[in-house]
């Protein structure tokens, strides 16, 4: 855990490098570059009106958000534990990468926002649970690649 600390330590360090915008087409799931903590809420995708959003939106909808303490989105960084669609109700549960982590509200309305910005959500709400407790073995390979970790 120490090394991964002095590795987040260094990314914490380093000037930030400005990045190119990359559009993607609308049935893409890869992630879009992103210059900012979050950025405004926005479709991340077009649905037809009356239907309900899925989970693969809802999931492109979370790679928006990030920590703004960590360089990498919170999906990728494996927070996000369950996605639950019912009509137009999205219920997510996720995590923080620790208990202390005074970011944690602000995350979770970011999350929050990104969500009801979907075109189909009714309400959307992002709870924050402890079980499992998140660890680095959680972060995607994506993740690991963006924070200079071993995969």
């Amino acid at each position: 855990m120490r090394t991964f600390l002095r590795r987040l330590s260094s990314w914490w360090n380093k000037k930030p490098q400005q990045q190119t915008p990359v559009v993607l087409a609308p049935t893409s799931t890869t992630e879009m570059p992103i210059d900012s903590v979050a950025e405004p809420r926005q479709p991340v995708n077009v649905m037809v009106e009356g239907s309900s959003p899925t989970e693969e939106l809802v999931y492109q909808a979370l790679r928006r958000c990030r920590d703004p303490e960590i360089p990498v989105n919170i999906v990728d960084l494996g927070l996000i534990y369950d996605v639950h669609i019912a009509e137009a109700l999205v219920k997510v549960k996720m995590t923080l990468t620790t208990q202390g982590c005074g970011m944690g509200g602000y995350i979770a309305q970011e999350a929050e926002e990104q969500i009801r910005a979907l075109p189909g959500v009714r309400a959307a709400t992002v709870e924050i649970v402890w079980d499992p407790p998140w660890d680095p073995s959680m972060i995607s390979q994506e993740g690991k690649k963006t924070l200079g970790l071993p995969e």
